[in-house]
């Protein structure tokens, strides 16, 4: 998968993968064994443990409504989400992660870049005692885009050890609207809980360095914005 480094930055490793491209699953880039997909229902579902991780890839252009469930059914699990969106239309992504998979671990990233209108819904839910859901959310809003954020982490009663994550992050152009709601329903005492959201702005030493070094102001935004989506 060499063509998702080059063209989407996406890094790849040993795993087995299911590749969506456009908000449509691609069923000739994907190589998954303990992983059922359900294609009208978006519903992923990881019900055997895999000798390699499972990883998620999800990349392109996006539009309207697109949504998928990731069910960890499977104890000692490693479940990788890597998603490069973009949207030049209004569009809404909802990433639904429920973990009854005891000791297993969804580590996930969402990279958005928004042109438009753009709503991202990142949801957590623990069913399992020892289980972990991390997402972590990048999006760079350009010029009069208006951008929505709602992170829910949900840890059910009975439920110890869990850890839970769903951050946000914006670099935003002065014109955009950027609006951010986490909800945590923390009903068990986990080995960790927490949310964040942070606006970041370029600061003038990282401008001039770069300025100073002969690049245009374009090219200095260019590769502060990839920097930013790179963290």
């Amino acid at each position: 998968m060499s063509y998702l480094w080059q063209e989407f930055n996406i890094k790849t490793f040993p795993a087995e993968t299911l590749v969506f491209r456009d908000g449509l699953f691609c069923e000739d880039l994907s190589d998954y064994k303990s992983a059922v997909y359900f294609p009208g229902l978006n519903i992923i579902d990881i019900n055997e443990k895999s000798d390699l991780p499972i990883h998620i890839i999800y990349i392109g252009n996006i539009e309207n409504e697109n949504e998928l469930k990731i069910n960890i059914n499977a104890g000692n699990c490693n479940v990788f989400m890597t998603a490069r969106i973009k949207n030049e239309k209004s569009a809404n992504l909802t990433v639904y992660v429920k973990n009854t998979g005891q000791n297993s671990i969804f580590n996930g990233k969402i990279v958005a870049e928004n042109h438009n209108l753009l709503k991202i819904n990142a949801y957590g839910e623990h069913l399992a005692s020892n289980t972990g859901i991390f997402i972590k959310n990048h999006v760079l809003a350009y010029k009069n885009s208006e951008t929505e954020l709602n992170g829910y982490a949900i840890i059910e009663k009975n439920m110890p050890g869990c850890e839970s994550d769903v951050s946000f992050s914006v670099m935003a152009d002065e014109s955009a609207k950027i609006k951010l709601k986490p909800v945590q329903n923390i009903k068990s005492i986990p080995l960790g809980a927490s949310h964040s959201a942070s606006l970041y702005k370029p600061n003038n030493f990282q401008i001039n360095y770069l300025k100073s070094a002969g690049l245009g102001e374009k090219e200095v935004k260019d590769i502060l914005a990839e920097a930013f989506l790179s963290l």
